[in-house]
């Protein structure tokens, strides 16, 4: 068992973004200068007993968290063993983010090393840590790979596209305009609605509620707002978010849904409010179930469950449902050409070109250039090591976001090419299967980096994997399609059509 004392501020890196804004907000100017903090950055002031104020303490309150193991994915609280209590305290209360981690901070009877400097306040934690001297090398040259072969397939693009689009816009007369071929044929069924129509709209109004999410939640954590001092910030913000993002949600949905034919809107909104929030929150109530049964302190109690219901029904709900009438009050989109009323046949494809190789192949160079950083998120979650890396994660997740466009654009092409117009589902599946690789590779984790045993602990990290390769699903998947959209009105808006 290992006890974990709550730190009170970030690691190095953000002080030298403080230190930077400081310096800009001194700089001389001609009459006065001015400079802030950031919050959660702020120093505190320690001082010997007899010069202590309100600006300066004279002791520095430590505190106890939860117990953690290697052995065990289940925490249990500090009071739970025998060890040595603060005999009075008050006990800080936990925010959303805490109690979801099972965070349980309790007043300890240890006392704080005065001699320590504020700049050096978490070395203790960060050379405690393996794994904490990252390879960055290997990194950054996993970055540059991925950032040439992005280059390399936007040049193969551009210029192929550019060579097709100039040979159809010279094609004027009738014999020409017979013989066309690749992907201008399917221009009368480019458009077409593809199956399932209510589900893919569902999926992609979540799927732009979690994007959006993680782009705001990594920007401010990025900036050092989200700092690892301030424990449970980054998942009740990213929690807070959600909530708050249920208008765009509803009216992605609305509007790709009415554009697909749809007229069902009462149902496209509900299965909007409650589908995938749903699947979450049951597989989410089944693992505490599981925690409540084990007595660990990471089941949520009973008033935060309560909680989140209310956040979940009575404000992003109400938000979903009012962005869903601006998007079915809205025309439907338009699109560049007429859809013809007889559907096109599908010539047989080559194996390459057939959906299921092609979703496959679609996810490699995405999960390509994160799965360097999911060892270390994976770690932070699992081996109860701290997580500070937000700068990197955030290139990270840039680089994820133009990988999975240029990688679906590009099969998307080749398909059209073959005179396949099925790319609605495919966009979404094909940079959706990265969620397939991370998967995968956590299964690989469990089995090679963690010790754990038991049955509860496996449940439980399958229980959550789970969950996250949802999320992710829904968030690369939707990128996607989004890609393809853009992609497929583009050409088609630039050639003529007779």
């Amino acid at each position: 068992m290992s006890v974990k004392l709550r730190a009170s501020s970030p690691p190095r890196w953000p002080r030298l973004l403080l230190l930077s804004l400081l310096l800009l907000g001194a700089a001389p100017g001609p009459r006065r200068s001015s400079a802030f903090y950031l919050p959660g950055l702020a120093p505190v002031n320690f001082c010997d007993e007899e010069k202590q104020s309100d600006e300066c303490k004279a002791e520095i309150e430590l505190f106890v968290n939860r117990l953690d193991s290697v052995e065990s994915v289940l925490p249990y609280e500090y009071t739970a063993f025998d060890f040595c209590q603060a005999s009075e305290g008050k006990r800080p209360s936990e925010n959303l983010g805490q109690v979801l981690f099972g965070e349980r901070i309790e007043p300890s009877p240890y006392k704080e090393d005065k001699n320590i400097r504020w700049a050096s306040r978490w070395d203790y934690i960060l050379e405690s840590m393996p794994h904490t001297h990252i390879q960055w090398f290997s990194i950054m040259n996993s970055l540059v790979i991925v950032l040439f072969l992005s280059g390399m397939v936007a040049m193969i693009m551009l210029r192929t596209l550019h060579k097709d689009i100039a040979r159809y816009n010279q094609m004027d007369s009738t014999e020409d305009a017979q013989e066309e071929f690749g992907w201008k044929l399917v221009h009368g069924d480019i458009f077409r609605p593809p199956r399932k129509g209510m589900l893919l709209s569902v999926f992609l109004g979540s799927g732009t509620q979690i994007l959006i999410m993680t782009f705001v939640t990594l920007f401010f954590a990025c900036l050092g707002f989200l700092s690892p001092a301030n424990r449970g910030a980054l998942m009740t913000c990213a929690v807070v978010l959600w909530v708050l993002l249920g208008t765009p949600a509803g009216y992605v949905a609305a509007r790709f849904y009415k554009s697909f034919g749809g007229e069902k809107w009462k149902t496209n909104v509900l299965l909007t409010s409650f589908l995938c929030p749903g699947i979450v929150f049951a597989d989410f109530f089944i693992m505490n179930l599981i925690l409540w049964g084990e007595g660990s302190s990471a089941a949520i109690p009973f008033g935060t469950l309560v909680a989140i219901l209310a956040l979940w029904f009575c404000i992003s709900v109400p938000l979903t449902f009012i962005g869903a009438y601006f998007g079915f009050k809205k025309n439907a989109i338009e699109h560049p050409v007429r859809t013809n009323q007889i559907p096109r046949q599908i010539p047989e494809q080559s194996f390459y070109t057939k959906p299921l190789p092609g979703i496959i192949m679609g996810g490699i160079l995405p999960f390509g250039c994160i799965f360097i950083q999911l060892f270390f998120i994976l770690n932070s979650i699992w081996s109860h090591q701290m997580y500070y890396m937000f700068g990197f994660l955030f290139l990270v997740f840039i680089i994820l976001v133009i990988t999975c466009s240029e990688a679906t654009i590009l099969l998307c092409y080749f398909h059209l090419c073959a005179e396949d117009y099925h790319w609605q589902w495919r966009s979404f599946l094909t940079s959706g299967f990265t969620a397939v690789y991370f998967l995968i590779y956590a299964i690989h984790y469990f089995f090679s980096k963690l010790q754990i045993t038991g049955t509860a602990s496996t449940i439980l990290y399958f229980g959550y994997t789970m969950i996250m390769v949802l999320i992710f699903f829904l968030f690369t998947g939707t990128i996607g399609f989004f890609a393809c959209f853009w992609f497929v009105t583009k050409i088609y808006s630039v050639v003529k059509v007779d």
